[in-house]
């Protein structure tokens, strides 16, 4: 059903910091169950194909590097309006402009290391929700 799934993922800076437990817990907290959940370290050659939309910007490099550099959390998220009431529950990209409660503005470092990413659609959540999980069926 379009629309009730959404796909998250726990960045390096999240992990890194002891920040998994509690952020798993705010999105339980939520109201989202979780359909599919896996610890994993991206590759290059992953994280390249992952954020390939991205290749001509100037960030790209140092966003691949990141992700890289230790481990992640993918996850698929299941709730009524998933994609809007999960993008409302990390707050805005910059921690500094993230609103009050949200996850960004609790464990975000900054722009760039911003804890968490949620998908921006719902066709956005199956494409990234499948790049992660293709051997499943939760999309």
């Amino acid at each position: 059903m379009s629309g009730n799934r959404t796909f998250t993922m726990l960045k390096p800076d999240a992990i890194e910091n002891g920040h998994m437990g509690k952020i798993i817990d705010m999105i339980i907290q939520a109201g989202f169950s979780i359909k599919a959940m896996k610890f994993t370290q991206l590759t290059e050659e992953q994280a390249k194909k992952f954020y390939e939309v991205h290749a001509e910007r100037p960030f790209y490099g140092e966003l691949v590097e990141y992700m890289t550099s230790g481990p992640i959390v993918a996850a698929i998220l299941e709730k009524d309006n998933a994609v809007a009431d999960f993008r409302a529950l990390i707050g805005a990209t910059d921690p500094a402009e993230a609103a009050e409660g949200t996850i960004r503005k609790y464990y975000a470092e900054s722009k760039g290391r911003n804890a968490v990413h949620g998908s921006d659609s719902d066709e956005n959540a199956a494409i990234e929700g499948k790049f992660h999980f293709a051997d499943s069926e939760v999309f």
